[in-house]
């Protein structure tokens, strides 16, 4: 048991002298309040004036390759399409099967004005316009009509004008040009030629 006391006493005797070891920490002193000074007035400011919007880009109008002759443009895709409903005959040059055309000769014959409306699909503002058909031995600009809501300009020709024979005729294809949208450059098949002879 005498050990024990031992080991009692002398930790006893060590906790004393590490505290004694220990400095004496003196209470922080208490900080004096801040000083407080009034924030200035506000001054009155202007609000900056807004900075001007940028005015809109104009889109660029799409530039079409030009050519010397007509003849030397890649043709526009697409193809004839041809129909007869007794009254009335016509022919869609079409790049799909949806019934979209880009452009229509159509025969209304009435006794004694046979005429034949030539329509291309576009856009232009409504009004009057142009359509200017170029041939191989011909060319003919015409006054056209715009209907904007259903997209096409037109022209009617009657059945025997001079015109229509060079469309028919014309090496390989024939051009239609309507200021604001794309030349069309289309293949002079049969189809042009069924319509004319169905109107006279």
């Amino acid at each position: 048991m005498k050990a024990i006391y031992l080991h009692a006493v002398g930790a006893i005797a060590l906790s004393f002298t590490i505290a004694a070891c220990i400095p004496n920490v003196e209470p922080p002193l208490p900080v004096p309040p801040p000083v407080t000074t009034p924030a200035p007035a506000p001054v009155p400011t202007v609000a900056p004036a807004p900075a001007p919007s940028p005015s809109p880009t104009p889109v660029p109008a799409v530039q079409q390759p030009e050519y010397e002759n007509y003849l030397d443009a890649p043709q526009t895709p697409g193809t004839w399409i041809y129909s007869n409903s007794g009254s009335t005959s016509r022919a869609d040059f079409t790049t799909s099967q949806s019934g979209s055309f880009n452009l229509r000769l159509h025969c209304s014959a009435n006794p004694g004005r046979e005429q034949i409306s030539i329509s291309r699909r576009g856009y232009l503002p409504t009004g009057t316009s142009t359509i200017t058909i170029t041939t191989e031995t011909a060319e003919r600009t015409l006054r056209a009509d715009i209907s904007s809501s259903a997209m096409i300009v037109a022209t009617r020709v009657d059945a025997d004008d001079p015109i229509l024979d060079a469309m028919a005729i014309t090496k390989g294809r024939f051009a239609i040009e309507t200021p604001g949208l794309p030349t069309l450059y289309i293949p002079a098949w049969v189809e042009v030629s069924r319509v004319i002879e169905d109107c006279r």
